[in-house]
């Protein structure tokens, strides 16, 4: 069904919300993300929505699970970007979004590609999500079936800065062209947003404008998105984070009331009545803020329907339409049923799946748990985080790989602050480290992830401390780097002669070769922390498909700084000759109490 018609159908005194979900990278993330969802169906929400990768590099994950859920009686925005995307692709996903009974499309323009200062097209129909409306609304089989949304930016939008006025004539544009709801960019800023809101309606926009709420999760991650989106954030907000940036807990617990407090401003102060949710894909904090305004619902229950394949036979005339339903879709909405089933809350024996609503809610990044629907979360911005010539001045014009070298020593050394693969400074954790990274480094291996060995740390350390107060936490020391193929075997071969058990590896090359000391399923958990009242916390875990996973990413950045450099220079044959021959490895000591256990046996005889 159409959003709009199911915003119009509802009673108008009473609230509304939809949920934003993005295609996890795994198939176990993939799997225990539709749990999730069937879960957060019982809070009943309007409608979900389903993110598109840039590009369309997620467009069999986005359909397939923007399908699912269709199907599943949720009715499914899935979002549609014009950016880099490929002649004809558009085409090919407004038909199949039809095919899957989907009505609802959020266009955008999306992010630009790597490694282009400046956003490009590949079709050139499409520069701007207002050619995006206007091109469905001109094809009647999509004008008739779609509800069209488009972004609304309180804030401005981060990679094409104009004024406000402008910026709200750009939507009004959209509008004009077709558009039938807009859901807004994340903001904390509520005095602003409610400003900016009075002006959209003052300047004649009467379709529904859905604020998009994305409660904080990590002081990290908060940080990262204001900074890559240009949200802008009150001095209170700063000021209240700053405090308690050490204690994710208390992080979590700001974000619920802060959003909570948006939500209920916007409703009496603005009138406004829907909200999005951007879940991050987890549910715990989401499902608070709704519980603490009291819109949590009642739980999800389905009626029974008659299965019948109308393509051969029609449903009797004496049946509500309603209450029909295909064999497919009957098949999907019984395997997300089923799903949540196996793993709900307080059921014996499920070990890290006990609690299935918050086993995965502690920061979820590179190392995290491959079976988490948030697993890798994407990076909802793109790029590097800065433009091309911004890139250029800090790294240069690289022509041998002693030049790279030198790049990433001046990382460590501060003299820049980003790599292409440390989008900030180096933290205090790795300071801890330096000399052995400098070491590494020196010797032209690159290092681009590590974390020093702790062992029983209070959680409260302003260095290596997370979670809740009042607890310990614990690190096995790894580090990942790139270097040749010579250095992987020797390191392949002094840790089957000496490591004596304690030391895993993991490399991977461009091509696609893999080779590992770690047991089939293994799983090395080198971060978890001890809390009061609840199990033991593991936050980073490498294992094969979370590294296979990240090194496919790792080799694709450097063909993205290659990209920085016209095809045939000295600097793009260096760095696709990098992408092309180098191996990332990554190593973990096992034994967490001897903090230069890894480093003295990687060093030694070096």
């Amino acid at each position: 069904m159409k959003l709009t018609d199911k915003i119009s159908a509802r009673d108008a005194s009473n609230p509304f919300f939809t949920f934003e979900f993005f295609p996890p990278r795994t198939d176990q993330g993939f799997e225990n993300l539709m749990s999730r969802i069937s879960r957060l169906s019982s809070l009943n929400p309007l409608a979900i929505s389903v993110t598109w990768g840039a590009g369309g590099s997620t467009k069999d994950r986005s359909l397939e699970l923007a399908g699912l859920t269709q199907h599943s009686d949720l009715d499914t925005i899935l979002h549609l970007t014009c950016t880099n995307m490929e002649i004809g692709l558009i085409d090919q996903v407004l038909s199949a979004a039809k095919d899957q009974g989907i009505h609802n499309i959020l266009a955008l323009r999306g992010d630009p590609p790597r490694g282009e200062e400046e956003w490009t097209a590949s079709d050139p129909r499409f520069t701007r999500a207002v050619d995006l409306v206007s091109y469905i609304r001109s094809i009647p089989e999509y004008s008739s079936w779609f509800c069209v949304g488009v972004a609304g930016y309180p804030d401005g939008h981060a990679d094409n800065p104009v004024d406000e006025d402008t910026e709200i004539s750009r939507l009004k544009e959209k509008v004009d062209a077709g558009a039938d709801f807009i859901i807004t960019q994340l903001f904390y800023d509520t005095n602003h947003f409610l400003l900016w809101y009075r002006k959209v309606r003052a300047e004649g926009i009467d379709v529904p404008v859905i604020p998009g709420i994305m409660p904080i999760q990590t002081y990290s991650s908060f940080s990262r998105v204001t900074k890559l989106s240009g949200a802008r954030v009150p001095e209170s907000v700063s000021a209240a984070l700053a405090a308690i940036s050490q204690d994710d807990r208390l992080v979590k617990d700001y974000g619920v009331k802060l959003a909570t407090e948006t939500v209920r401003r916007l409703n009496f102060e603005a009138g406004i009545k829907g909200f999005h949710f951007c879940t991050l894909n987890l549910e715990k904090s989401v499902q608070r803020v709704l519980e603490n305004l009291g819109w949590a619902g009642s739980p999800f229950s389905t009626q029974n329907k008659l299965i019948i394949d109308s393509s051969s036979n029609p449903p009797p005339s004496n049946i509500d339409s309603t209450l029909v339903i295909s064999p497919s879709s009957a098949t999907n909405s019984a395997t997300v049923g089923l799903s949540t089933l196996a793993t709900s809350e307080g059921e014996a024996g499920q070990g890290e799946l006990n609690n299935a609503a918050t086993w995965d809610d502690f920061p979820n990044g590179r190392f995290g748990d491959f079976k988490s629907p948030a697993f890798g979360n994407q990076d909802l911005y793109g790029g590097f985080g800065i433009s091309k010539n911004e890139a250029l001045a800090l790294w240069g014009n690289p022509k041998e790989a002693s030049e790279l070298t030198q790049i990433f020593l001046n990382y460590l050394h501060s003299k820049i602050p980003t790599t292409p693969f440390s989008p900030s400074p180096l933290s205090p954790e790795s300071q801890m480290i330096f000399s052995h990274l400098e070491n590494l480094t020196k010797r032209g291996w690159w290092t681009v992830g590590s974390q020093p060995a702790v062992d029983g740390t209070d959680s409260s350390d302003d260095v290596v401390g997370w979670g809740p107060r009042s607890g310990y936490v614990f690190q096995k020391c790894f580090v990942e780097f790139f270097c040749g193929l010579k250095e992987v075997e020797e390191i392949v071969k002094k840790i089957e002669e000496k490591g004596n058990g304690w030391v895993h590896y993991f490399a991977g090359d461009y091509k696609g070769e893999f080779r590992t000391n770690v047991p089939a399923n293994g799983r090395n958990a080198v971060t978890w922390g001890v809390f009061p009242g609840q199990e033991i916390a593991q936050t980073t875990i490498i294992e094969a498909e979370s590294f296979l996973s990240w090194k496919d990413e790792a080799f694709s950045i450097w063909s993205e700084w290659a990209s920085f450099y016209r095809p045939g220079s000295e600097e793009r044959k260096l760095l696709e000759g990098v992408r092309d021959d180098r191996w990332l490895v990554s190593i973990v000591h096992h034994d967490y109490k001897n903090k230069d256990a890894l480093w003295t046996f990687l060093l030694d005889g070096h």
